[in-house]
């Protein structure tokens, strides 16, 4: 009975991973979706609606939430332009945009699927003018826009069923046994794949946003003083292969390489 839960788990685990495959739009990587993406975007639009609702959200007259908008606004249309023109404009049918700022010392901005930005007011010291949040919500879009919040959600069911896996062929091991076991595993899993997976997101989001911003007219240059004030005000920085984001010496470094043939091919000053 045991080798049959085991084979029935790993057929379903081999099952699910060949046959949830996309490709993220712009650089064409294989990603793995497991949750249908209807159902991601009627959870994020639930969980944006408590948040809106339950916080300080400004009123659509306050200049702090025009801008937030009116920047939103620019990159949404030169998404929307790049995927037409790549002919993959279908990627964009559970989007409904919406863009709402709030007021909070966090700093911080996120897209969730379906195009529903927030942005906190305690970045904008930090972007200090439209160039820099340009960068930042491009880089919270681009997000969306690749599916990372499937993919990261997905990987998690992977990693949790290849733990019943493993736990189903420990059962009859001690229970120190199980646990350093399953213990190990889910260190390693986090180690190997879960963390390398997500700085590699935010590498890719760093590259999509820094497009979509210099299509919609934003000097991608400003991405460069930006990360360095971030830096900067970062007193706890996590050794880099622990994290989930690239270390900030890493990502100037890429986004300093980026810049150049970006704003040659894709920037286009308004």
């Amino acid at each position: 009975m045991k080798i049959i839960h085991l084979i029935v788990l790993s057929f379903l685990l081999t099952m699910l991973f060949g046959s949830s495959c996309k490709t993220v739009p712009v650089t064409g990587r294989k990603q793995i979706n497991l949750v249908p993406d209807a159902m991601i975007t009627a959870m994020a639009l639930s969980e944006y609606d408590s948040v809106v609702k339950y916080s300080a959200t400004l009123t659509q007259y306050d200049t702090r939430a025009q801008m937030v908008t009116r920047v939103g606004t620019k990159i949404q249309h030169a998404v929307e332009t790049y995927l037409q023109e790549n002919n993959i404009s279908k990627e964009l049918k559970n989007f409904k945009w919406d863009y709402n700022t709030i007021d909070a010392k966090t700093v911080n901005a996120w897209c969730m699927p379906g195009g529903k930005v927030v942005v906190y007011t305690g970045l904008l010291p930090y972007t200090q003018n439209e160039n820099a949040l340009a960068v930042v919500m491009g880089h919270e879009i681009a997000h969306a826009i690749a599916r990372h919040g499937n993919e990261r959600m997905s990987q998690g069911l992977l990693i949790n069923l290849g733990g019943l896996v493993l736990q189903e062929a420990l059962k009859e091991k001690e229970q120190q046994t199980q646990a350093l076991f399953l213990g190990l595993y889910l260190v390693g899993s986090n180690l190997a794949l879960a963390l390398p997976n997500s700085r590699m997101q935010e590498s890719e989001a760093d590259k999509l946003g820094l497009i979509f911003a210099a299509m919609a007219g934003y000097d991608p240059e400003e991405a460069i003083p930006f990360w360095q004030k971030m830096s900067a005000g970062n007193k706890n920085k996590t050794p880099e292969f622990l994290s989930t984001h690239p270390s900030d010496e890493t990502r100037i470094k890429k986004l300093s390489a980026l810049i150049p043939e970006i704003k040659n091919k894709y920037y286009n000053p308004q």
